[in-house]
């Protein structure tokens, strides 16, 4: 097996040098995904913005990463179906080359006894293909359905509302509470119920209530432990199931859509709308310092002392890098530090990419056509409830799980542009990309190091695999992992964690990353988050970027009054 040295894909072009003494408007630290959604509706609006990104590239986890010459996978996120769509629309990414594709087969869930479980896009084809199973399952597959759909969209509702000032109530917040109230009131009796009840559920507990069947259990029940230190018996993981429904067409299956081109493609797309409203992008530039002057922040000091001053500085990066590394503890106070270094960012997720040689043949798909457009879909080793937990266990004692959840996507069967074509001849060419979501994999480790026991995250996922998909190791002509170290030290997340911070009931909504910080503004004035670590926090959304910018955009106005 060849194992690649770690490349990574050319960034998309950005303005590289910005004139120095030039007064900012705005600067947004980080240019994940949200970072530049705040920064391209700032500058629409007129702001002087400048992005500074660490990193070479822009993107963050929305990034296209190299593994082999010619081979292009999703770097840690691996799917953009959560996307808002407004913000494709309102930011105009189509127009700067932002291309999403969306196969029919949601999720191929493969069973250890050699059948499979396949959740597609039409609920009605999901059902008759459950009721091999069971006829139970069958029938209420619909209304599990319309269920997770109706509490999505109402979750969407509160996701894109600001949370009430909790000290000074406003006018506007009294708004937002009535056209929440309509939104709840607009569940119906039935579903207004079930919203209260349901969230602090174990997913465990909510998947029971609807099926019988523990492998259809499991692979719905992991949309509410991913990305998290949860497992399915955890209470709340019900309310990040269901957030994973909010404001898209996911249902009970999920959602599974792609940008062609990989995440890179999404976030060269923010890039250009950043630009094309005439703000600026900075890569290669760490921030190590926020200043402030009386109180306010003030700008930003990089790594090579150089210092840039703005009127408002916007966080694209985890609260708990911002308020215990970049901002002054004096300024912060000792009780606010304290509640900071408290946010939880327990990392337990680790990434394995793979270039491959060929197609893998899972043994519940067979061969040929058929096969592939099964593959297409996300791929999820989840047989069941115990197995979720009992992966989950072995995190809770700071060790690696030897049976662990994997949610695997093979992208270039649906996006060629993916894998280069191999040279004439070449037996070895990687034809194929596989992209490998592995939990759980503890950031604190009980015995040795990340640096040390890396190679152990890309084993474990191949050996798992051959269990559902004989000799797929064979196949291996590059790979990539990223471990929850790697995760912190590459792409800047505390702890390893891609949520920004625990996606739990204590920091859910008003308590989102702090009570009485969870409006976009940070105790600093003029300091705000516009990352996942804010309201209602998730993956690939943009939702932060675009609340966090509305947020803004009206302080700026009555500051300009």
């Amino acid at each position: 097996m060849v194992i690649a040295e770690r490349t990574t894909a050319p960034a998309p072009e950005v303005q590289g040098v910005v004139p120095s003494g030039q007064s900012w408007d705005a600067i947004v630290i980080g240019a994940g995904h949200n970072g530049l959604v705040a920064a391209a509706y700032l500058a629409r609006a007129g702001l002087a913005t400048l992005v500074v990104e660490r990193r070479e590239q822009v993107g963050g986890i929305a990034a296209t990463d190299e593994v082999k010459s010619g081979a292009r996978v999703p770097a840690v996120a691996h799917t953009v179906g959560r996307f808002k769509p407004s913000v494709v629309r309102e930011l105009g990414l189509r127009a700067h080359g932002l291309t999403f594709v969306a196969p029919d087969v949601r999720v191929f869930a493969p069973s250890p006894d050699g059948s499979a479980i396949t959740l597609y896009d039409d609920v009605e084809r999901t059902a008759d293909g459950l009721r091999v199973r069971s006829g139970h399952d069958a029938a209420t597959y619909a209304g599990f359905d319309r269920l997770v759909r109706s509490i999505g969209r109402f979750l969407a509702e509160l996701g894109g509302a600001a949370p009430p000032d909790i000290h000074a109530p406003s006018f506007g917040d009294a708004l937002t509470g009535l056209k929440l109230t309509r939104a709840f009131r607009g569940l119906g009796k039935h579903d207004a119920r079930s919203v209260l009840r349901v969230l602090p559920m174990a997913v465990a507990d909510f998947v029971a209530e609807s099926f019988e069947t523990d492998g259809l259990r499991g692979v719905l029940a992991a949309r509410g432990i991913q990305n998290t230190a949860m497992g399915p018996w955890s209470a709340g993981t019900t309310a990040v199931f269901l957030a994973d429904s909010a404001g898209n067409d996911g249902g009970a299956a999920g959602q599974t859509v792609y940008a062609r081109g990989g995440p890179g493609a999404l976030s060269a797309a923010l890039a250009a709308a950043v630009q094309a409203a005439g703000g600026r992008i900075r890569t290669g530039a760490q921030v190590v310092h926020i200043t402030t002057n009386d109180g306010r922040a003030s700008g930003v000091v990089l790594a090579s002392g150089e210092e840039i001053p703005a009127r408002i500085v916007v966080a694209g990066i985890d609260p708990k890098q911002v308020l215990t590394g970049l901002v002054d503890p004096v300024t912060l106070g000792p009780g606010l530090r304290w509640r900071a270094v408290n946010i939880r960012t327990p990392g337990t997720v680790a990434k394995v990419n793979l270039a491959l040689a060929g197609l893998p043949v899972f043994t519940a798909a067979g061969k040929g056509p058929e096969a592939e457009r099964l593959l297409r879909g996300r791929i999820v080793i989840a047989p069941g409830i115990d197995y979720v937990e009992r992966a989950f266990d072995a995190s809770k004692y700071g060790e690696l799980s030897p049976a662990p959840y994997l949610e695997a996507t093979i992208p270039s069967l649906i996006d060629p542009t993916l894998v280069d074509d191999p040279p004439a001849g070449a037996r070895r060419a990687a034809r194929q990309v596989m992209s490998i979501h592995l939990q759980y994999a503890p950031y604190t480790l009980r015995e040795g190091s990340w640096a040390a026991r890396r190679d152990e995250l890309g084993d474990l996922a191949l050996r798992t695999l051959e269990a559902y998909a004989p000799g797929i190791t064979r196949l291996v002509v590059g790979r990539q992992v990223l471990s929850p170290l790697d995760l912190e030290n590459d792409y800047g997340l505390t702890g390893g964690h891609p949520y920004h911070a625990e996606p739990s009931l204590d920091s859910f909504f008003m308590w989102r990353p702090l009570l009485g910080s969870a409006r976009y503004r940070l105790p600093v004035d003029g300091l705000y988050l516009a990352g996942s670590g804010a309201h209602p926090g998730g993956g690939i959304t943009g939702i932060p970027g675009q609340n966090a910018a509305r947020e803004i955009l009206s302080d700026w106005k009555k500051r300009r009054r």
